[in-house]
């Protein structure tokens, strides 16, 4: 391959990493197979191609490439996207099969191990998936990500004094991350610890301040502690510019013991400061 080819390549190769992470999926699927055109075994312009193809629910469209640079090269990380493309285009057991063949590897890839326990719990077999990240975690004991994921599952799964456990631990090995203080903060809100769950939420909002969800369950502890005003003002920021937290605003609303109930949907997105479209 010329110079200029290679230059062409990697420019291109930039562009459609870039359409990516912009989600301009169409731009990036369309950057990667002109790519693929000149260099079949291209493994970065296969593994963008396939993201972009999952990410437009063309999960069925990316095996076959997937396949083939499997065949090639035995790479963990396209043998899992390949699981999961397979098991998002209604071939969930050989997506399956292939994950527990790649979490079998040696030395282990991890992300196999997360993709194999997501996939058994969205089918409901939530205490395989519990196994499968533990497995991991014997195998790679430090990981903070098996240890989030433990505690997702294991929450899931009502086992929330374990799950607290998990979280607390990787919280205390990883404090700036605000995806394990929100999940903490989630299990110590099903444990009625409002006070240390709104501390939790707070700080995960300190570094995420545009998390509407984790604002939505700081609201849901105000309203539990009695501070109605400050509870319905969090909500009121949930709902602005996003119309589709009108359900979980009106949860939280409903639920809690000091908050309001609405019979019709209208009703609470004018008390919540929007108007029905």
């Amino acid at each position: 391959m010329s110079g200029r080819q290679n230059s062409f390549i990697a420019q291109t190769l930039q562009q459609a990493s870039l359409a990516l992470r912009m989600q301009q999926f169409g731009r990036a699927e369309q950057l990667a197979a002109e790519i693929l055109k000149s260099n079949r075994a291209d493994r970065s312009a296969v593994l963008i191609l396939a993201h972009a193809l999952i990410a437009q629910e063309r999960a069925g469209d990316a095996v076959a490439p997937l396949e083939r640079a499997v065949r090639r090269s035995g790479d963990a990380e396209i043998e899992t996207l390949l699981g999961a493309a397979l098991c998002s285009s209604r071939r969930a057991a050989d997506g399956v099969e292939q994950l527990r063949r790649t979490a079998a590897r040696r030395p282990p890839y991890l992300p196999a191990f997360q993709e194999l326990a997501g996939q058994l719990a969205k089918a409901g077999h939530l205490n395989e998936a519990i196994r499968i990240i533990e497995d991991g975690l014997a195998l790679a004991p430090e990981s903070i990500d098996l240890k989030v994921d433990l505690g997702r599952l294991l929450l899931q799964n009502n086992e929330r004094a374990k799950a607290r456990a998990a979280l607390t631990v990787a919280r205390d090995a990883a404090p700036g991350r605000p995806d394990i203080l929100t999940e903490l903060g989630r299990a110590l809100l099903f444990d009625g610890e409002y006070a240390a769950a709104a501390d939790a939420f707070r700080h995960a909002l300190a570094l995420r301040p545009e998390d509407a969800l984790t604002r939505a369950n700081l609201a849901a502890c105000l309203l539990e502690m009695g501070e109605r005003d400050s509870g319905e003002a969090a909500l009121r920021s949930v709902m602005r510019g996003r119309p589709h937290m009108l359900g979980r605003a009106a949860f939280a609303l409903a639920s809690s013991s000091h908050g309001r109930f609405f019979f019709r949907p209208s009703a609470a997105a004018k008390f919540l400061g929007r108007e029905p479209v």
